[in-house]
């Protein structure tokens, strides 16, 4: 909801993943998870490259996290991306606890977070701090021009 500074550096190292994501012919979605101000992990869709449609960004760098931090618990944590997260990756940052989102884009489609309901829903367990709009042209950019080109 604010578009402040705080953590700006994050975003864009969640832009660079989304960017690999395109040369690797994959939806430019990136996502880093940082604690302490420090990058856990870092990846981008790979649901083409793993054949898993539940590959997304997040997800992915929920798993992976969770095995760095040896918890299935990532209080303190927090998720920068460059798409508003959609109902499996909200619901999977709701039941890993994770403090706050940060993400650039959002998706009235598909999105959860705040174009959607999740988030406002009783089912949502833990509900994290919301704040989007980082880079928010940057990263709408790079999923247009991607879908662009597979017309």
């Amino acid at each position: 909801m604010s578009k402040n500074l705080v953590g700006n550096e994050f975003i864009f190292a969640a832009l660079e993943q989304a960017k690999i994501a395109i040369s690797r012919d994959e939806v430019p979605v990136g996502a880093v998870l940082v604690k302490n101000k420090k990058i856990i992990a870092s990846n981008f869709n790979r649901n083409r490259s793993l054949s898993d449609p539940t590959a997304h960004a997040e997800i992915l760098v929920i798993r992976e996290s969770a095995k760095i931090l040896g918890s299935h618990r990532l209080d303190g944590c927090d998720i920068y991306v460059t798409l508003e997260p959609c109902i499996m990756c909200a619901a999977a940052i709701s039941l890993a606890r994770i403090r706050r989102i940060y993400y650039s884009a959002s998706d009235e489609k598909f999105g959860a977070v705040e174009s959607g309901f999740f988030t406002k829903t009783s089912s949502c367990y833990h509900r994290p701090e919301i704040y989007s709009g980082f880079c928010e042209k940057d990263s709408a950019l790079l999923l247009k021009n991607f879908f662009e080109k597979k017309r």
